[in-house]
């Protein structure tokens, strides 16, 4: 009897042994659980559904972007690249909105006073220079670019020593360079000139009255940056 309780417990010593074994090891072959981190998917401009735009950026987006760069005081360079980043983080439909905005500021600007402004303070301009003046208003922020519209004589408080020309053309681009990089599409293509007629196309008919060839003409206009400025 001894014999056989003697017999029984050692077998029982010997499967708890090997059972402990054999859970140690399918603990061990068992692999761990990884955590799997969830990432929004990417989104990808849809060019064949996208509507075409002609919403403006709400006016106080747009001068807070502007605002921003002139308060940080950059060069021109670093801050088209400021603007186009900024731009990036918009959807695509806000990014045309910065660029109908500014088209609105550029028409609502295109006067004869600034262009006699203009004018006197790059020594002569074009067409063409004459956008890119008030591309370099715009740029520096909401309270110069209505300062200006009122009385273009207040653009003498951004005339710096030893500055030949007031132009920014980089400033035009901002909002296609940012659509560009943002959906690999160029933004004139997504725009809807049908419906927003505020541009360039569209630039009234100016009657000026002022005459370079009759100095005295622009010094009516422009009597402190004429005072200043004018050279020939």
């Amino acid at each position: 009897m001894k014999k056989t309780i003697l017999l029984l417990s050692s077998f029982l010593i010997v499967s708890t042994a090997t059972l402990a074994q054999n859970t140690a090891k399918a603990k061990e072959v068992l692999p761990k659980k990884t955590e799997v981190m969830e990432t929004a998917p990417e989104v990808v401009f849809d060019s064949i559904h996208f509507q075409k735009s002609a919403e403006m950026l709400d006016e106080t987006i747009y001068w807070e972007l502007i605002d921003k760069t002139v308060k940080a005081n950059l060069s021109q360079e670093d801050q088209e690249l400021f603007l186009t980043n900024e731009l990036e983080k918009l959807s695509p439909k806000e990014i045309i909105g910065f660029r109908l905005r500014t088209d609105k500021l550029l028409f609502d600007s295109y006067t004869s006073d600034l262009w006699c402004a203009a004018y006197i303070m790059n020594g002569g301009t074009t067409d063409g220079g004459f956008d890119y003046f008030r591309c370099w208003i715009i740029s520096k922020g909401k309270e110069a670019y209505y300062n200006a519209l009122a009385n273009p004589d207040s653009l003498i408080n951004l005339v710096k020593d030893g500055q030949n020309a007031y132009e920014f053309e980089g400033f035009w681009f901002v909002a296609m360079n940012a659509f560009l990089n943002k959906t690999d599409h160029e933004i004139y293509n997504f725009i809807d000139y049908d419906t927003f007629v505020t541009n360039d196309e569209h630039y009234p008919l100016l009657t000026f009255n002022w005459n370079v060839d009759e100095p005295k003409t622009m010094s009516k206009i422009c009597p402190v940056l004429f005072q200043k400025l004018w050279k020939n």
